[in-house]
C-alpha cells in the first residue's frame, strides 16, 4: 500500500467513526437542529478536508473543473438544504472509491514491477582469488565477478573464463537459452543457466540493461496518450455543463410546474453526485498501464501510452534494410579483380579495413583470414557514407561504393550481381570489386505479408547499392524501395512522408537503433530493433523489440489495438451509466448515497476491465 493510500485510508477511517457517533446520538437522544448540524459538520470535514486543498490547490492553477468540484458543491449544498446526513454519506463513499483508484493504480504498478522485475539483489565479486558478495550497486568498472549456475547477472559484463547458457526471456521474451563463450557480452537481468562463468565488468548497475529497462517502463505512463487527453477534455467541458444541468434543475421545475423547491435542490445535487466521473479518469491510464506491462512481458518496451495509441493509428512503416530487415551479419560471397588476384586483392581490402568495425570490414578481414599487418596502413580516413581512404605499402587506397569511386574520378566496372559491392581502387586505378552478401531475418517475410493483409503501406530505406536493396525489397514483397542514401538523405525522405500523410495517419520508422537514431526520432513512431545494450536505440526510439525478431511488430500491434479496445469499452460503458444515472435523478429515482454507490460499481467493473489487459495472451505470429 502506497503512503497516499495509507493517509486516505485514516481519513475514511476516522471520518465513519465520528459519522457513526454523530448518527446514534441523533438517533438515540434528542438533539437540537444545530447540535445535529455541528454532528455531521464534524464527520464531514474530517472526510473533505484534503478534497478542499487540493481544490483549493487547483483553483490557483485554474485546473479545478474536475470530479472534485462537483462533490463539494453537492455535499456543501445538501448540507445547505438541510440532507445532513446523505452529505456525510456522499462524501465517505466518495473518498472510499478515491482510495479504491489509489490501490488499483499501485497494484497494477506493482504488478508490472513482479512481471519484469529483472534487477539483480547480488553480485559475487572475486578479489584475489576469493569471493565476496555485494550489492551490484557497488561495482566497479573493470571488476571481475562470478556467475554460478541459477543466478541473475548483477551487471553488463562481458566474459572472460567459462562458457555456458544464459536464459534472456526476462529482457527480450527469448525462450531458447543463448549460447556464451569469452569475449561474449552478458547483460544484467538475465540468467546463467549452466556453467560458472567469470565475467569483467562493462557498465555500472545503473547503466546496465536491466535498471534502464526498468526505468523506462516504471515511467512509460508519464507522457499521456490521446484518450488520456480527451478525458480531461471532456472533464473540462463536462464539469461546467453539468453544473448547469443541475442550476436549472432546481430553478426551472419549481417555477413552471410550481412544486417543492427544496426536492428540486435536492435533485439537482444528487445530479452532480451522479456526473462524478471517477470511473472514466481511473480506468483510462489503468488499461493503458496494463498495456504496456503486458509488452514489456513480451519482449517490447513501449514508452508511453501515447505510442502504444498511435500505434494503432499506422498506416505507413518504413524500414531501414541492414540490421533490421536482414541480419546485419556479412559474408564475402565473390571477388571479382581487375588486373590483379583475387588474393591480392582482398589482402589490400582487409588492410585497408583493419581499423574499422564496420560490419562489412569485419566480413572482410574474416574472409582473409590471416593476421592482419597493421604496420602496413597508415593515412586512415573514414568517410561516412562513402567508404575509407588508407595508405597501405605506401600505395593509396581508395575502398567503398559507387559514389566515392565517382567522386575520385575512378574508372570501375559496375557489378551486375545483387549483393554490398565494395569497390577497391589503387594509386588512382581500378582493382576490383568484392561482394558481400547479408542474410535476410527468417520471420522479416511473415512481417511483411500480415502487413500486405492490414493494408498497411511498406517501404525500405538503405545506403546500400540499388542492386542489393532490390534484391531483398523484392523477396519480401516491399512495396517502395529507395537505395544508395546517405544519412542526410533518409532525414529528407521522412520529412517529405511525413508531410505527405493525412491527418489522423501515423508514420512508423523502423531501425536497428544505433545509426537510425535521426529518423527514429523524425517519425511519429520509431521502433528499434534488438536495442538490447544499445544507447542510441533506448534513447531515440518510441518502441524498442528486446529481441532481434521484425515479427515483434505484430505483437506490438495487437497489444495496442486490445488496449484501445478497453480504453473505449470503458468510455463507453462510463459515459453511457452517467447519462442514464442523471436522467434517473432528475426524475427522483436515486438518492445521493445510491448514485455514488453507482458511480463506484462502474469504476470497479472498468478497473476489472482494465487489469484483463495485464495478462494479454501472447500469441504466435
Amino acid at each position: 500500500m502506497t503512503d497516499e493510500a495509507r493517509k486516505k485510508g485514516i481519513e475514511i477511517g476516522a471520518g465513519l467513526l465520528i459519522y457513526l457517533i454523530a448518527w446514534s446520538i441523533v438517533s438515540y437522544w434528542t438533539v437540537s437542529s444545530m447540535g445535529e448540524t455541528v454532528l455531521f459538520l464534524a464527520a464531514y470535514a474530517v472526510l473533505s478536508l484534503t478534497t478542499y486543498l487540493d481544490q483549493i490547490r487547483k483553483i490557483k492553477k485554474k485546473q479545478f473543473l474536475d470530479e472534485n468540484l462537483l462533490m463539494i458543491l453537492a455535499t456543501a449544498g445538501a448540507f445547505a438544504v438541510g440532507r445532513h446526513k446523505e452529505a456525510v454519506a456522499a462524501m465517505l463513499f466518495y473518498q472510499v472509491s478515491k482510495l479504491v483508484e489509489e490501490l488499483s493504480l499501485g497494484r497494477t504498478k506493482k504488478s508490472i514491477a513482479e512481471f519484469i522485475d529483472i534487477r539483480p539483489e547480488y553480485a559475487n565479486l572475486k578479489v584475489g582469488n576469493k569471493e565476496k558478495v555485494v550489492p551490484p550497486q557497488q561495482l566497479e568498472l573493470k571488476q571481475i565477478i562470478v556467475l554460478r549456475p541459477g543466478e541473475k547477472i548483477p551487471v553488463d559484463s562481458v566474459v572472460i573464463s567459462g562458457t555456458g547458457a544464459v536464459d534472456m526471456k526476462a529482457l527480450t521474451g527469448e525462450s531458447e537459452p543463448r549460447a556464451v563463450k569469452i569475449g561474449d557480452r552478458l547483460y544484467s537481468g538475465c540468467i546463467n543457466l549452466n556453467g560458472v562463468l567469470e565475467a569483467r565488468v562493462t557498465r555500472l548497475y545503473n547503466d546496465s540493461a536491466a535498471a534502464r529497462i526498468m526505468r523506462l517502463v516504471e515511467n512509460a505512463n508519464d507522457k499521456k496518450s490521446e484518450s488520456v487527453r480527451f478525458a480531461d477534455k471532456f472533464t473540462k467541458y463536462y464539469t461546467p455543463i453539468v453544473i448547469l444541468i443541475a442550476l436549472l434543475t432546481m430553478i426551472l421545475p419549481p417555477m413552471i410546474f410550481d412544486e417543492s423547491k427544496a426536492e428540486w435542490i435536492y435533485r439537482g445535487l444528487v445530479i452532480l453526485v451522479a456526473a462524478c466521473p471517477c470511473g472514466l479518469m481511473v480506468s483510462i491510464p489503468l488499461a493503458f498501464l496494463g498495456g504496456i506491462g503486458a509488452a514489456s512481458k513480451q519482449g517490447i518496451l513501449i514508452k508511453s501510452g501515447a505510442f502504444l495509441e498511435d500505434l494503432t493509428e499506422a498506416d505507413t512503416f518504413v524500414f531501414d534494410k541492414t540490421g533490421t530487415l536482414t541480419e546485419g551479419v556479412f559474408y564475402v560471397r565473390d571477388v571479382v579483380p581487375w588486373k590483379m588476384d583475387k588474393e591480392q586483392l582482398l589482402e589490400i581490402a582487409a588492410l585497408a579495413e583493419s581499423y574499422s568495425n564496420h560490419p562489412i570490414a569485419l566480413s572482410l578481414r574474416e574472409a582473409y583470414g590471416k593476421d592482419v599487418d597493421k604496420t602496413r596502413v597508415s593515412d586512415i580516413e573514414e568517410q561516412p557514407g562513402y567508404g575509407v581512404r588508407a595508405t597501405v605499402d605506401g600505395k593509396e587506397v581508395y575502398v567503398g561504393n559507387t559514389r566515392l569511386m565517382n567522386r575520385q574520378g575512378i574508372f570501375y566496372q559496375l557489378a551486375a550481381e545483387a549483393g554490398t559491392v565494395v569497390y577497391i581502387a589503387v594509386n588512382g586505378q581500378y582493382g576490383g570489386y568484392i561482394l558481400i552478401s547479408d542474410v535476410i531475418r527468417k520471420d522479416a517475410g511473415k512481417l511483411i505479408r500480415w502487413m500486405h493483409k492490414k493494408d498497411l503501406a511498406t517501404v525500405m530505406l538503405t545506403g546500400d547499392n540499388e542492386h542489393a536493396a532490390e534484391a531483398v525489397a523484392s523477396k519480401l514483397h516491399i512495396e517502395s524501395v529507395y537505395s544508395e542514401l546517405m544519412p542526410e538523405d533518409k532525414v529528407s525522405l521522412l520529412e517529405e512522408f511525413c508531410e505527405n500523410q493525412m491527418e489522423g495517419e501515423k508514420l512508423v520508422f523502423v531501425g536497428d537503433g544505433i545509426n537510425d537514431a535521426p529518423v527514429l526520432t523524425l517519425a511519429d513512431i520509431g521502433i528499434a530493433m534488438g536495442g538490447l545494450g544499445a544507447d542510441a536505440a533506448l534513447e531515440a526510439a518510441d518502441i524498442i523489440l528486446m529481441e532481434d525478431e521484425p515479427s515483434g511488430i505484430i505483437k506490438a500491434i495487437r497489444i495496442a489495438k486490445a488496449t484501445l479496445r478497453s480504453v473505449k469499452q470503458n468510455m463507453i460503458f462510463a459515459v453511457g451509466m452517467k447519462i442514464i444515472l442523471i436522467i434517473l435523478a432528475f426524475f427522483g429515482f436515486v438518492t445521493m448515497q445510491n448514485a455514488i454507490i453507482a458511480d463506484m460499481a462502474v469504476m470497479l467493473i472498468n478497473i476489472l476491465n482494465s487489469f484483463w489487459m495485464m495478462h494479454y495472451p501472447e500469441r504466435g505470429v
